[in-house]
């Protein structure tokens, strides 16, 4: 069978184009022959409201991927601290399923969950709290009935504030809680997770009760490009 494929914190954005022309390399390429593909959030570095679908950037992103699943490969989409506000409209034009987080699935026979990781930094109090603001309902409404322009000057001043806290901030902090991983191991009946977030690609191992659960954290896309990919033998990364 073709492999499953996933991909997290690509952050595109007209700044990087040497990223974005390898993740248009990576949909007409390796992608096509995956048996589905799983981005597992912050896609963009930023996402203003589905009414900026058609910026250059945008719009060569969701043509790429309807393109990607026209030809018959599955595309899913899940939300990232950077682009939680993709809605409706992304998801019809780009032709991909939206995932709730976490979300629980089977692979290749082993149970899986995949979340795009955010959510496992409980040591991050600020952040939690922030993100808990920014998620609500009352928020996004807010959020999206500003003009454009003004939006996408309200997230350059939270990202200038988000990289000036970073640098109190401990790189223990800034990671998954291994108790929170632990509980949400426990709770979800010991599978395998697959998240992104942290930008500290690698493979973990926690016993639980006596259950052996693998880790995967996906790599970001800041230096090179990489996917996670997963068929029966397990699963390894790759270079893009």
């Amino acid at each position: 069978m073709k492999p499953a494929m996933f991909i997290s914190d690509l952050h595109l954005s007209e700044s990087r184009p040497d990223i974005n022309d390898l993740f248009f390399h990576f949909l007409n390429g390796r992608a096509s022959h995956a048996s589905a593909l799983y981005i597992l959030g912050d896609l963009f570095d930023y996402w203003a409201g589905d009414d900026d679908c058609d910026a250059p950037l945008n719009k060569s992103v969701i043509t790429a991927l309807a393109e990607l699943r026209a030809s018959g490969i599955p595309v899913n989409f899940m939300h990232g601290n950077r682009d939680f506000l993709a809605g409706d409209e992304f998801s019809r034009r780009s032709g991909l399923t939206m995932l709730p987080d976490p979300i629980h699935i089977t692979l290749f026979g082993t149970p899986t969950v995949l979340l795009h990781g955010d959510t496992l930094c409980t040591d991050d109090h600020e952040y939690m709290v922030f993100r808990e603001k920014i998620r609500s309902a009352s928020w996004a409404a807010d959020f999206l009935s500003k003009p454009m322009k003004e939006r996408k000057a309200i997230i350059s001043g939270l990202r200038r504030q988000s990289e000036q806290e970073k640098q109190s901030k401990t790189d223990l902090i800034m990671d998954v809680c291994t108790d929170t991983v632990e509980a949400l191991l426990r709770d979800l009946g010991y599978p395998r997770l697959i998240h992104g977030h942290t930008h500290r690609p690698a493979r973990h191992e926690h016993v639980i009760d006596g259950h052996l659960c693998e880790r995967w954290v996906l790599a970001d896309w800041c230096q090179r490009g990489a996917v996670l990919i997963c068929d029966e033998q397990g699963c390894r990364e790759e270079t893009v």
